[in-house]
């Protein structure tokens, strides 16, 4: 797991090791959840978390959805091909989980995340700005 943590953080920085392997510990026992490792050799470069949504998604006009939580692929092996088989083999997991539409969010800075979904067949579905207030 040592692997998927290491990526993790440099995908998310603001988790800890420890929040990392707590999440990605609870990832593996969970029904409407999982995650694929892409590996090179004997290193693995690449990791795609994946959900079963059955709420709203953005875009969405069916129940449920296959939804990426996160995709990431090191530096040095990016512009290979690694996200989109990794996206390839999510999808045929939402689609053994009943799903016929796939759903992703990006921060909207993302600009390189942005070329890759609508590269690989992602439309667009909304752009919101989110909200919050302490109220306590």
């Amino acid at each position: 797991m040592l692997p998927w943590v290491e990526m993790g953080i440099m995908l998310w920085p603001d988790d800890t090791p420890e929040e990392m392997q707590e999440i990605f510990g609870n990832i593996l026992h969970a029904e409407k959840e999982t995650a694929f490792l892409y590996r090179v050799g004997q290193e693995y470069v690449g990791f795609i978390n994946l959900s079963i949504r059955v709420d709203y998604v953005e875009g969405s006009d069916s129940s449920p959805v296959g939804y990426v939580e996160g995709i990431y692929v090191k530096a040095s092996h990016r512009k290979q091909g690694v996200a989109k088989r990794l996206l390839e083999r999510g999808q045929k997991w939402a689609l053994s989980k009943g799903c016929s539409q796939m759903g992703s969010d990006i921060e909207l800075y993302n600009t390189a995340s942005y070329d890759f979904h609508r590269n690989v067949g992602f439309q667009e579905a909304n752009r919101i700005i989110c909200f919050i207030k302490d109220i306590g």
